[in-house]
């Protein structure tokens, strides 16, 4: 898969009849929930961290592109989604929304590199990525949803595509083969 080739990334999902499905782009700081089919992407992942939450029962899928881990120590707070608690309780809220029920919902993480392993020590204060990991992992733990996959941390960046059909996950890496979960 190459990052923002949506038709490729579809191919990794061939396995059941064609149907429309929708693709979406999940920017940084952004929340994307659906109960329609669809392919929801975010490119590039770093330090950022990817959260993909799912509810089979209900057939709703969401995935949010965090930035930093809480908001209450943050400078800016302008887009609020950016932040792991935020964001996690937003796209929980909006799921429930839509027919989603808290005890059926199941995580993926995805993300929260080290980019700079030669600049940032592992475990300072400047490790976004650990950060983020910690913070997302809290605030899926407060809302006793539980993280099914886990694929954090390391040097690399990933690209992740989250099906909402079925709630299956593709995380390419830089260099490496596309890996299903």
């Amino acid at each position: 898969m190459e990052p923002g080739n949506l038709t490729k990334d579809r191919d990794q999902f061939r396995d059941r009849e064609d149907e429309e499905i929708m693709e979406i782009t999940v920017g940084m700081g952004e929340i994307k929930v659906t109960g329609s089919p669809s392919l929801l992407k975010a490119i590039g992942l770093g330090s950022c961290i990817a959260v993909a939450l799912y509810d089979g029962d209900a057939g709703i899928g969401g995935l949010a592109h965090i930035m930093l881990p809480h908001i209450q120590k943050a400078y800016d707070n302008s887009v609020p989604p950016r932040f792991a608690d935020v964001a996690i309780s937003k796209m929980i809220d909006e799921m429930k929304s839509r027919g989603a029920r808290i005890q059926s919902i199941k995580a993926k993480i995805f993300g929260g590199a080290n980019m700079f392993p030669e600049i940032i020590v592992s475990n300072s204060p400047m490790d976004v990525g650990r950060k983020n990991i910690q913070a997302v992992r809290e605030e899926l733990k407060r809302n006793d949803i539980e993280i099914v996959v886990s694929v954090v941390g390391d040097h690399i960046g990933r690209t992740v595509t989250f099906d909402t059909r079925d709630g299956s996950a593709v995380i390419k890496a830089a260099g490496l083969e596309a890996r299903s979960y």
